[in-house]
């Protein structure tokens, strides 16, 4: 049964886990306090494996409430998420990457958008992704469930955009997996536990502007996305009934050990994918990384431009 919502002044907490962007931070804690929401906005930034930092220059308006803490939990996203989460004074939880900036109607809309539709459990909105002076608008569907994630990681839906119930994240979904290799997929893993309990509802507006770039904590960072998503498909019993999903992620990971060089190991996987899938792209991506034919971060590069991911 879902949890009874009444969303009407509720306080939202912000969580915005950092590490040495002082600029991006304070552009996304000014977007987060600037929401046309009427209700109280709770906005906290967790310094990860960094002291915390105060934010005179940042002016807290009226409703607003801003602080700043050290990681308490595991060095990581994982581990500063969790302490954002623990800190929450809201009964809903929002995530906000220290590059990525919130528009001023987001939360509006979406506590709109999740009164109406009260067994959702989470709300997401749309994106706009900038990449090399590129702009591209991606909106999610309008409802995604657990199935949904199993065959497709569904990339409109990004972790900047989430809002969760607070007593969900410290109860039946779970807080983010601090076992995750470098909390890669960390939002991935979550959306896949909490639509075991409800589906997600997206507002189909880019209400997020993401930044993608040369600043990514990823970036580049090939044996971190090949641990992270072998953990997931250990984790998650449950692809094995979707092929393509499987496919996938197997092709995703026969891209990142492409990209370090490891040609057995891209084509065992690019196998792998192939077999549940002849058409996986990232498979064949791998191949011609592999050969030499081109380079990872090229294909990268163009992926991004386009507002796509590998």
């Amino acid at each position: 049964m879902s949890e009874s919502l009444h969303l009407s002044g509720e306080t939202v907490t912000v969580v915005i886990a950092t590490v040495d962007r002082p600029e991006l931070l304070r552009q996304a804690v000014r977007a987060a306090l600037a929401q046309d929401y009427a209700g109280p906005v709770d906005v906290v930034v967790v310094f990860d494996r960094v002291p915390p930092q105060p934010l005179p220059d940042i002016e807290v308006p009226a409703g607003r409430t801003l602080t700043t803490l050290a990681n308490q939990r595991t060095p990581g996203l994982a581990g500063a998420r969790n302490t954002g989460i623990l800190a929450a004074q809201g009964t809903l939880v929002g995530f906000c990457d220290d590059d990525d900036a919130w528009h001023p109607s987001k939360l509006r809309l979406q506590l709109d958008a999740w009164q109406r539709d009260p067994g959702a459990v989470a709300v997401a909105t749309g994106v706009r992704i900038t990449a090399d002076g590129a702009v591209t608008d991606r909106n999610p569907p309008p409802t995604v469930g657990f199935t949904d994630f199993l065959r497709s990681r569904i990339s409109e839906i990004h972790p900047s955009s989430l809002l969760y119930r607070t007593s969900d994240l410290t109860g039946r979904v779970g807080l983010v997996d601090e076992e995750l290799p470098a909390s890669y997929g960390e939002d991935y893993d979550l959306l896949l536990r909490a639509t075991r309990f409800g589906h997600v509802r997206s507002v189909p507006r880019p209400l997020v502007t993401v930044r993608w770039g040369g600043h990514s904590m990823f970036a580049g960072h090939w044996e971190i996305l090949a641990a992270g998503l072998t953990y997931l498909l250990q984790k998650f019993p449950e692809f094995a009934s979707t092929p393509a999903g499987t496919a996938r992620i197997a092709g995703q990971v026969a891209f990142a050990h492409a990209a370090l060089g490891q040609r057995r190991a891209s084509r065992r996987w690019a196998r792998s994918a192939l077999r549940r899938n002849p058409l996986q792209l990232r498979a064949h991506a791998a191949v011609l990384v592999a050969s030499g034919a081109v380079s990872a971060e090229a294909l990268l590069a163009f992926t991004q431009k386009r507002g796509r991911g590998l």
